[in-house]
């Protein structure tokens, strides 16, 4: 029975479905068969819909109906089909995808000379707080990735090259607490630093070297000693890079060691598997700090044949006594001994333990002046088996002053492309702390083009700091001179191209603003040529120097796609960017030359007849619409200019393209895939 609330809001009973399962507590159970209660139950209910409420028993009996039961085994089999499906297509992307770019393949690289950045306390040199005060400079251009030149503990005879503590901070610099907080600030601001390391080499006063110059046990063999005459200290006719002999004759111990640099640098005997292990302890007492990376300093000179024979001289018939430049002999004996690929991929492997932390790859890149022998240079990438480098400094461009022309550029470049190992990353440098400065040694007219170059060629460029304003070198008098490299011979001075940057009009350019002194002369241009005037130019070097960094990041074809030569003169040289599947490509046309140029590329099929200047390096000209088959470009001039095809260059030519990694773009989905 149930209850029914009449009209009148009595109650009364009403009839109600009689449950057969239901038994009386004095029952004292049923006998009937289950067999015969549920055919009961399915007559019973066979008038019976399904309601909300009903009982397991209804439940039942209308679930295992086909109605019921094949749409739900539809939706299961369905939702099991669509899970193996994504995952099927995960793994599948997985797999298909590129390798995402590192970050130091992502961004440029950006040299600080500490001395010359900016001082924080008046003294007239650079310092540590000095370059956080400016990180929002970075941040500003767009660089991710900065390289700071030596602040170890040093006597500086030699700028911070010499060092005396691998493990403190140079007092000139500041404190280990102001370059951990300088550290700190650079990753909460998603900055990397790679710090310079120093292994060929330590100070004379390092405590290892006084100790080895008394003869301790342990410490002896630390640095490479001979025997020699104390009259005429010269064991045998190597010269050091700064010219002289390589070899000084020590009183307290009695013999001469060897330095590839000043004397007040001596070189370590890697030899000795006690170096090698303090080399390793001092690697990871940097990266244990959380440093990114590492530039390997004159990574060739760090071993040397133990033999100790002289080496051959240029020249046969020069007299023995005139050699004494490192230009007079071939540097069999001093430089690229073997062992030393083995001991870098050493190094490479324990950065490597640091770099299994998510997000936190740790970088190594070495520096090696190899001139004309590219493949000496190309070594350092390591083998398809073992890595050792990410790259080697690619110092190709530093020669571009000597012959301004678009073959001669294509020349260069080439020298890199069409040697560098298959699959590895390219990388370019235009200008370092050792090298004069691009606007002084080209010509200012020339700084805008090269920029743009360095900027759109394939893999990671790095710019010395003043570069992206155009600074140029400093003129300094021989009494001025601080470089020891000056100081044997004033003209290769170093000194002017180390000059305090240039941030405003302000006292001493910005640099130093708390006293009127300066470590090296401010450029007398710098109320013209600074950071601050040229934020407020749209057509500064600066300003186009941040709008080709912005671009190089966030177009595809610029950061990982095809390089591909399509013309070179006496005047332009000229290149494409592009990458498969992607509806739009770049075209670089650059003039190096000494007049103006008419190119005509009407033989690239590739190319629309009408192409649209997206930039030039003269304001004036961006947004020109130009006809493939004439092209204009002044002198100095670069056009980078973006244009609409799908028809690729690279597969019809394939002699003179080039990749990294290989990918191409599915524009359905948003993705680059493998292919």
């Amino acid at each position: 029975m149930t209850l029914r609330k009449a009209s009148g809001g009595s109650m009364e009973l009403d009839e109600c479905t009689i449950n057969p399962g239901y038994q009386d507590a004095e029952d004292g159970g049923s006998s009937a068969d289950p067999g015969e209660r549920n055919q009961d139950l399915a007559e019973e209910y066979t008038q019976i819909k399904p309601y909300a409420g009903m009982p397991k028993e209804v439940l039942l009996l209308y679930s295992s109906q086909a109605r019921y039961r094949v749409p739900r085994e539809i939706l299961f089999w369905l939702i099991v089909a669509c899970t193996l499906a994504l995952v099927a297509l995960t793994v599948t992307v997985i797999a298909l995808s590129p390798r995402c770019l590192s970050w130091w393949q992502a961004s440029p690289v950006y040299q600080v000379y500490p001395c010359s950045f900016r001082d924080s306390d008046g003294d007239g040199v650079g310092d540590l707080k000095g370059i956080q005060e400016q990180l929002h400079h970075f941040e500003y251009l767009n660089i991710k990735s900065v390289w700071i030149s030596p602040f170890y503990r040093s006597p500086m005879k030699d700028f911070g090259y010499d060092v005396e503590d691998f493990r403190a901070i140079d007092p000139l610099f500041g404190t280990m607490l102001d370059f951990e907080e300088l550290l700190a600030e650079m990753h909460n601001k998603g900055l990397k630093l790679i710090m310079d390391f120093i292994p060929n080499h330590t100070s004379d006063r390092h405590r290892w070297f006084n100790l080895s110059r008394t003869g301790d046990p342990h410490y002896k063999d630390y640095y490479v000693w001979t025997d020699c005459n104390a009259t005429a200290p010269k064991p045998n006719n190597w010269v050091s890079i700064f010219g002289n002999s390589s070899w000084t004759y020590d009183d307290l111990r009695g013999q001469c060691y060897l330095h590839q640099f000043l004397k007040e640098q001596p070189d370590l005997n890697f030899r000795n598997p006690h170096v090698r292990q303090e080399i390793i302890d001092i690697i990871h007492f940097w990266l244990g700090k959380g440093v990114d990376g590492f530039r390997m300093d004159a990574v060739k000179h760090i071993l040397e044949a133990e033999h100790l024979r002289n080496e051959p001289q240029v020249d046969p018939k020069q007299p023995p006594e005139d050699v004494t430049t490192e230009w007079d002999l071939y540097h069999d004996y001093t430089t690229s001994q073997l062992g030393l690929h083995d001991m870098l991929r050493e190094w490479r492997a324990e950065m490597d333990i640091y770099s299994r932390e998510p997000g936190r790859y740790r970088f190594m890149v070495t520096e090696s002046y190899d001139y004309h022998e590219v493949e000496k240079t190309m070594m350092y990438y390591g083998t398809p088996q073992v890595k050792e480098s990410d790259f080697p400094f690619n110092f190709y461009l530093l020669d571009l002053p000597q012959n301004p022309s678009g073959m001669w550029v294509k020349h260069l470049v080439h020298l890199w492309m069409g040697n560098m190992p298959k699959g590895q990353w390219p990388n370019w440098v235009v200008g370092n702390h050792d090298r004069s400065r691009i606007a002084s040694s080209a010509g200012q007219i020339y700084v805008r083009v090269i920029n743009m170059l360095l900027l759109t060629l394939p893999g990671t460029p790095t710019t010395y700091y003043g570069e992206e304003i155009g600074m140029e070198n400093i003129h300094v008098t021989d009494s001025q001179i601080l470089d020891p490299a000056g100081k044997y011979n004033s003209s290769a001075s170093r000194d002017p191209q180390r000059s305090p940057m240039q941030w405003s009009d302000d006292i001493n350019a910005g640099f130093n603003t708390k006293s009127n002194i300066t470590w090296l002369p401010v450029h007398p241009d710098y109320s013209s040529v600074n950071v601050e005037v040229q934020k407020k130019e749209p057509g500064s070097v600066l300003a186009q120097y941040r709008f080709l960094s912005t671009l190089r990041q966030s177009e595809l074809p610029l950061h990982r796609g095809w390089f591909c030569y399509v013309h070179a003169d006496a005047n332009v040289f000229s290149y494409l960017r592009e990458l498969e599947g992607l509806g739009r490509a770049f075209l670089m046309v650059l003039n190096f030359g000494k007049e103006s140029a008419i190119t005509d590329l009407s033989s690239i099929r590739e190319l629309p007849d009408q192409l649209k200047v997206l930039m030039s390096t003269k304001q004036v000209n961006s947004g020109k619409v130009l006809q493939k088959s004439h092209i204009p470009t002044e002198v100095g001039e670069g056009l980078l200019i973006q244009y609409s095809t799908h028809t690729r260059f690279n597969p019809t030519h394939p002699d003179q393209c080039y990749v990294s990694e290989k990918a191409c773009y599915l524009s359905a989905v948003d993705i680059l895939y493998k292919c």
